[in-house]
């Protein structure tokens, strides 16, 4: 066996086991730049990389022969101008440097709410999408047809080149590699969706207030929605639907108990029950929310951004993994010797018992922000001090069980002309072959993941 194969059967092992609640032979380390952040770092144009994600791959490498890391570090982005651009997006906008900018934005009036609680795929597909996205004009239906199909497959095509390049890269740095294909997912929380480019901060801030109960049945109407956009094609102990947290720590806590969490936390609670697990970013800080984390299924992978790491590890470290938490903007004014000061500190109250894997608090959005040798510092004393000396291999804090999560499955149906299930088409098209009826349903999962994407 290689020594490359050698040292990715330790990274793989080190993971499962955390996920696993097993103490690990180490602390692994989880460390990864945004598309744009590596581009700059190698020197590429990045408006030019952008457009052609293939010329990343020698960002990825010039980063990984630089900075240790356990994970690819990175070669994969959520935002390609391939479909924003075709589509005239006025929600992400890339400027001519290739950096893409999130205005606030509403595709979502007041006096829509009423639709969107009665038929939501109708409402997003036929008034919020073409709001925000207005290369898809309903009164110019060729047209439409057209950059419609440019941007689907734009949008096929990024993520099918930057998928197969980050697996290269694994094999070629031994790279932890134990998460399936088509294992990890990406969605909101229900809330969050409707905040985020439907009513927009300022326009959720208003309703409520003025239209709290409309507000709550448009998060019930939208939930089978954001359930299905996250869940995997294939489900794994080492994969994750991923979420950021947008709003929580705007609100008072009174609201958020009556109107963000209980929705989230059935979200979590269903794909616990079919042994799927999430990773949830923690936004901002969650130390008044620390109680209500606690309930959420065992093994949630916790990435927080702020907050009190003592008080993080004894409230949700028994139950959880913790994530995040070393403050990306610390390389900046100190020394090589205070970061790693502060990367052991976190060690100490985090790494006891397991269930912790050493992240930055959020990931720097420039090459500006990186200094690759004081990173690297850092990465390396974590990998050499982060060793666990006693109970390695064995079980700790509280195991995952899918049994214990049961979810009325009636909240799973999505009810719209605009998707149809396999059973569906095979009603309306008698001479469909199973087959062929589960080629086409995966299609349409394909592009109800691509339109409802357009709106996270």
């Amino acid at each position: 066996m290689s020594d490359i194969k050698k040292i990715q059967e330790e990274r793989n092992q080190n993971f499962k086991n955390i996920y696993e609640s097993i103490i690990p032979n180490r602390v692994p380390v989880n460390i990864t730049f945004p598309f744009g952040t590596i581009a700059e770092l190698a020197g590429l144009n990045l408006l030019e990389a952008q457009w052609n994600p293939e010329l990343i791959e020698s960002a990825v490498q010039y980063v990984s022969e630089r900075m240790y890391t356990d994970v690819v570090p990175g070669g994969t982005s959520l935002r390609f101008p391939s479909y924003y651009q075709t589509l005239q997006s006025k929600s992400f906008v890339m400027g001519t440097s290739g950096v893409f900018q999130h205005p606030d934005v509403s595709g979502m009036k007041p006096e829509d709410f009423d639709y969107l609680i009665s038929n939501p795929l109708e409402c997003l597909y036929e008034i919020v999408i073409p709001r925000l996205y207005t290369g898809l004009d309903l009164n110019n239906p060729i047209e439409m047809m057209r950059k419609f199909t440019k941007a689907f497959k734009g949008y096929q095509q990024d993520k099918a080149i930057t998928g197969a390049i980050e697996n290269r890269i694994a094999e070629k740095y031994g790279y932890c590699s134990i998460v399936p294909v088509g294992s990890s997912g990406f969605t909101e929380a229900p809330y969050d969706f409707l905040a985020d480019t439907l009513r927009g901060f300022r326009g959720v801030a208003v309703d409520i207030r003025r239209r709290p109960k409309q507000l709550q049945a448009a998060i019930e109407a939208l939930y089978p929605i954001v359930l299905k956009k996250g869940m995997p094609k294939t489900i794994s102990n080492y994969g994750h639907v991923f979420m950021p947290l947008h709003m929580p720590t705007f609100m008072r806590e009174v609201d958020f108990a009556n109107h963000w969490w209980p929705s989230f936390k059935r979200l979590l609670e269903e794909y616990a029950s079919m042994g799927i697990h999430c990773k949830i970013f923690c936004e901002d800080n969650w130390d008044r929310y620390l109680d209500y984390l606690n309930d959420l299924p065992t093994n949630t992978v916790l990435l927080f951004e702020y907050g009190t790491p003592k008080r993080i590890k004894e409230k949700v470290g028994k139950k959880h993994i913790i994530s995040g938490l070393y403050p990306v903007t610390y390389f900046k004014n100190h020394t090589k010797e205070e970061c790693v000061d502060l990367a052991k500190e976190l060690i100490d109250t985090l790494a006891p018992g397991g269930k912790y894997i050493f992240d930055f608090d959020k990931r720097p959005l420039s090459g500006a922000e990186v200094d690759l040798e004081k990173f690297n510092v850092v990465t390396k004393a974590v990998h050499e001090y982060g060793v666990y000396t006693s109970n390695v291999g064995e079980v700790v804090g509280d195991v995952f069980h899918k049994e214990d999560y049961t979810v009325d499955p009636k909240n799973r149906n999505l009810d719209s002309r605009y998707y149809l299930t396999k059973e569906q088409m095979l009603k309306e098209n008698p001479s469909l072959t199973e087959t062929g009826a589960d080629r086409m349903a995966s299609i349409e999962d394909e592009i109800f993941d691509f339109l409802n994407f357009l709106l996270m």
